[in-house]
Order: C-alpha cells, then structure tokens, then sequence
C-alpha cells in the first residue's frame, strides 16, 4: 500500500472529495433555503410558522434517523448504505422542487432528511479510517469544511438562484452534485464486508424518536398555541417527557441498548456531545436570524443578503486550515477556548446592531464568527471521536451528529418564537409611551408623517412602533446567544489535555 492509499485500498485523495462533497451537499441543505422562504410561502400559500416547518422538519427527521448510521453500516455495509442514502438524498432534493403545496414539500424535506442522516457521520468515520491517528486534525479539519461552511455558503447560494431562477433550484442544484458523487462513490469507495449480526433496540429507537419529534412539534407551535395554556402542548409535553423517561430507562437496563452509555465513559466524548449541542444551537439560530433582519428589517434584496452573510464562510475555510495544523501541536482546549471567545465577542458585537448598520460591520463581525467557528468544530470533532475505539466510532459519530442536529433544530424553534412574543411585548411597552400628549408631536416635523389624531398617522406610527419592537428582539436573541455560548465555557476543564504529538500536519491531501 502506497502513501496515497487507504488500509482498505482506493485513493485516499479521491475518497477524501467524495466524503466532503456527499457532506457539503447536506450540510448545504439546512440552510439554502432560508433566504428563500418568503419566495415559497408565497408560492405555495403558507403562514410564517407554517414555513419554517420547511427547515425544522428536514433538521428533526435528520436528528432522529443519524444514529442508525452504525447499525445500517454493520448489517448492509458502509458503501452500501452511503450509496443508498446519496441516491435517496438526490431523488427527495428532486421532489422537493416539485413540490406544489405545504404539505408536499414538508413530507419531502422528511424524506430529504431522513436519507440524508447517515451522509454526515459515514463521511466522519470514513475519514477517520482512511487517515492514520497523527492526521485525524487535518481529517476532521476537511470533513469540517463540509459541515461548517455548507450551512454558511447556503443562503449565498440560495439567494443567487431564487433571485435568478426561482426558489425551486435550490433543490434542483443538488441534482448534478448528487450524481457525480453518486459515480464517484462507485468507483472510488472500497467496500469492505459487512460485520453483521447486528440487532436494532427497535424500543430505544422509538422512544428517542417519539420524544425528538414531539419536543420538536412543541417547540414549533408552542407560540401560536401559547404554550401550556393549550391543551395540545400539554399532550405534546406529556409525550415528550414519557418518551424520554423510557428511554433513559431503558438505556441504562437493557443488555444492548439502541445508546450504549459505555460511549459516554469517555469524558472527552461525553463533554464533547454537550458542547457541540450548543455550538449547533447558536450556529444555526444566529443562521435563521439574520436573512430575515437583512430582507425585512434593513430591506437588502435577496441576493444582497446572501453575500453579505456569505463571507463568514471566508473565516470559517480560513480558520479550519490553520486549526487543522495546530491540533497535532497546541492543547486541544486552548484551541476550543479562543473559538468561544470569537464567537462570543461575535454575539456581543451583534447586540449592539441597528438598521443603521453598515454591511461592512456586519461582513467583519460574521467573518470573525466563522473564524471563530473553524477553531471550535475542528478539535472538538478529533477530541470528542478520536478517543473512541474503532469499533464504536461510527456509533459515536451518529451521537456526535445528533447532538448537533437536536441543539440546531431547538435552538431555530427557540429564537424564532421569542422573535415572535417579544416583539408583542416591545411593542406594548413602546406604545404606553406613544400618547397624543406626548411632547414630541409638538414638533410640525413629526406630527406631519406621525400624527396620532389621524387614521393614517396612526397607521404610520404603528409600522414605527412594530419596526423598533422587531429590532429589539432580535437584540434579546443575540444576547441569548451571547449567554449560551459563555455558559459552556466552564466544560473545557473537563477535556483531557492534550499536548504536542510532535507529527506534523499538512494541508496537501495524500
């Protein structure tokens, strides 16, 4: 075997690009669509909570079905199921462009996800396989490339095609990409013999399914329905919790459960899961918050936002090349600690953000994000999987990948419905302010556009009053941000340290 080949033969090279595209592709999927949303609930006759089920759902079904990867992979081997769940990915991407209703593209955004699920952690473990444990930095530095920077160059990409096209190719484009990967798989990929024997804990599959999808219908309409004054979400909480409480049980009862909690006796895996819950929580909130602040509140064309949002991809690819080469040389959690510190100075400078802001700070403060994100996913994914055996690799990359999907779709149901609530109390307590005797309508000025004496003064004054209200909740979700990732800071003393190796990485693929 030549330094170009993997222990399994093939080029690693070509195996490396197949794995990257295959995960670019589906990380690119949970957020091509934002920029587009108000182009299809148009289209397709859709309220605003009705339309964030088109992200929500695809996040969910993926959440649920990732940690089947290892079982799939170990009853019908890895190539196969890549190749499957590639090829169903493609086919559901085809069929959410044709979609002619709600209810069509949700069921296909499920499908979409579901086939999609295994993409993610079957990249991970392959690239682990194929790189020896000195180069897992720079292995987990490219398969970050995918995971990170596809949700970053989505909504460039996504407004591109809506504002020229229409807001079905941002499913269409996976088309050509799905199939030149699909060939490349084929003729790249080895294909080592399935294990076998394998059995699936079909009950704690589907108490953790039942629980992830009603948590996830509860968070998506607990504002419309005002929470547990519904009765609805007090069966939807009701479930939720039984389902949880069955699986812990479960989990920590039966011989082979579906979570084996030996995984989690590796604390650098156990702190790992938690940290990067939260990394997908702020990531992709701060994701979904900004097209709508650009398009509504700043009122940027729909490509403009894309590009304004787009170089925070820049940092991102900048910082996982440099990342990649320091893990093998600097303590994992000095890396982990300066990629908090970015992201948090990031959410900071973000509380401070008006409509008066340039693009020019807004670019600067993302690009700092995703520098920030490159150093944190990098050593985060290779401390959190390299500590792993072999065997329990795949197992835990699922997990790993769970975690992340669950803290994105929560973290996308939660900030959308405090933008919601918090712009109806803003706007009361603006309003209590906004009074005919109020001394600023003395000025000719003002009274002339805002007169609260005259029907379309009022009406005037009402779109200022909502405007301000929507700015200062997005203001509220920001330091929201700010908060989460400054409570997970104390979770780095729990990683093991780790030091130099001495092995040297580069950024030339083999």
């Amino acid at each position: 075997m030549t330094s170009t080949d993997t222990p399994g033969g093939g080029s690693r090279a070509a195996i490396t690009a197949c794995v990257i595209v295959a995960t670019l592709m589906q990380a690119l999927d949970t957020t091509i669509a934002n920029v587009a949303l108000p182009y299809m609930q148009g289209s397709i006759s859709a309220s605003q909570d009705q339309i964030d089920w088109v992200l929500t759902s695809y996040i969910a079904v993926a959440a649920i079905m990732m940690p089947l990867t290892g079982f799939f992979s170990a009853r019908f081997g890895l190539k196969r199921v890549f190749l499957v769940s590639i090829a169903g990915f493609t086919l559901a991407s085809m069929l959410c462009g044709m979609a002619q209703s709600l209810t069509q593209i949700v069921l296909f955004r499920m499908l979409q996800g579901a086939c999609g699920a295994a993409l993610v952690p079957l990249s991970q473990s392959v690239l682990f396989t194929i790189y020896p444990k000195e180069r897992h930095g720079f292995a987990m530095a490219l398969f970050g490339f995918g995971v990170m920077v596809g949700p970053v160059l989505g909504p460039v990409l996504g407004g591109w095609l809506t504002e020229n096209y229409s807001w079905r190719y941002v499913f269409y484009i996976n088309l050509p990409i799905g199939l030149l990967d699909l060939l490349a798989m084929i003729a790249f990929l080895p294909d080592p013999k399935p294990e076998g024997g394998e059995k699936l804990d079909w009950l704690g599959f589907g108490t953790l399914s039942v629980a992830i999808a009603s948590m996830q219908i509860l968070l998506d309409r607990g504002e419309i329905k005002d929470w547990l004054s519904s009765g609805e979400i007090i069966i939807e909480s009701i479930v939720c919790c039984s389902a949880l409480y069955l699986f812990f049980v479960h989990m920590f009862t039966a011989e082979r459960p579906f979570v084996r909690p030996a995984l989690f006796r590796d604390r650098n895996f156990a702190a790992g899961v938690i940290l990067i819950a939260i990394v997908g929580l702020t990531y992709y909130a701060s994701l979904a918050l900004q097209p709508p602040y650009l398009q509504v509140l700043m009122g940027y064309p729909v490509v403009t936002a894309g590009l304004v949002m787009g170089p925070r991809g820049i940092g991102t690819m900048a910082s996982m090349l440099v990342v990649g080469r320091l893990t093998s040389r600097l303590d994992m959690r000095l890396l982990l600690a300066i990629g908090l510190g970015l992201t948090a100075w990031s959410f900071y400078a973000m509380t401070g953000w008006t409509t008066d802001v340039s693009a020019s700070q807004i670019v600067g403060v993302t690009v700092v994000q995703g520098i920030g994100l490159g150093f944190l996913f990098v050593p985060l994914s290779a401390a959190a999987l390299s500590t792993l055996p072999a065997e329990n690799r795949t197992n835990g990359a699922g997990l790993f990948n769970l975690a992340r999907n669950i803290g994105s779709s929560v973290g996308i149901s939660v900030v959308n419905a405090l933008i919601t609530r918090n712009t109806q109390i803003n706007h009361a307590d603006i309003s209590q302010h906004v009074t005919a005797v109020n001394r600023a309508f003395e000025n000719p000025a003002i009274a002339h556009f805002w007169n609260p004496m005259t029907a379309a003064g009022r009406a005037a004054l009402d779109e200022v009053i909502t405007r301000q209200a929507q700015i200062i909740a997005y203001l509220d979700d920001y330091k929201l941000l700010l908060i989460a990732t400054l409570a997970v800071i104390p979770l780095l003393a729990v990683f093991k340290r780790s030091g130099s190796s001495g092995a040297e990485s580069t950024v030339v693929i083999d």
